[in-house]
């Protein structure tokens, strides 16, 4: 049996304690958002800018969010499948800090961090909120910042940084000779 020890210092796996960091950065930030403001009331932060205690039984926009309550459960199995799957993706890449690795790392706090909220109490807890005059933009949290931030590292490493020659794997330059 492989050592586990090992697998996790050679592979992206390494870095665990940075999803471990935002996802605890989350849960902390829901906790006192919940403890400490008014459901539907904006406490005004800065221009453009409001903390917002609302929660969302969907996913992002609040996707699905009067569906009955069966969404709650689908997102909590497609969670934990993305969770394993980060996790599979992560074994496989090797112990350097990339784009790659970070930004999975992100993504898989985020997902974690919602799936925590939607297992425990039914929805997730959002209350970052970002405005202009009238308009606001859909409230979010710590977990949902991890996931965006995360994929766009993982598009950004995709087209700009990924090395050229593991890009197309086992195709070889052609002559014009």
């Amino acid at each position: 049996m492989p050592n586990l020890k090992l697998i996790v210092a050679q592979t992206g796996l390494r870095y665990l304690w940075l999803a471990g960091l935002v996802l605890l950065l989350d849960q902390i930030t829901k906790y006192l958002a919940v403890s400490y403001l008014t459901f539907g009331e904006p406490l005004a932060v800065m221009p453009h800018f409001n903390l917002t205690l609302v929660y969302n039984y969907g996913a992002a926009f609040s996707f699905l969010a009067d569906m009955g309550g069966w969404q709650r459960w689908f997102f909590v199995v497609l969670a934990i499948m993305i969770s394993f799957v980060l996790l599979f993706w992560l074994s496989k890449l090797k112990a350097k800090p990339t784009f790659e690795v970070l930004g999975l790392q992100l993504i898989l706090a985020g997902a974690i961090g919602n799936l925590i909220d939607r297992l425990l109490f039914g929805k997730v807890t959002d209350f970052l909120d970002f405005y202009y005059g009238s308009w606001h933009y859909a409230t979010f949290n710590i977990a949902d910042v991890g996931i965006t931030v995360g994929a766009a590292m993982l598009i950004i490493y995709e087209f700009f940084l990924r090395p050229k020659d593991k890009k197309y794997p086992g195709k070889t330059a052609v002559s014009n000779t």
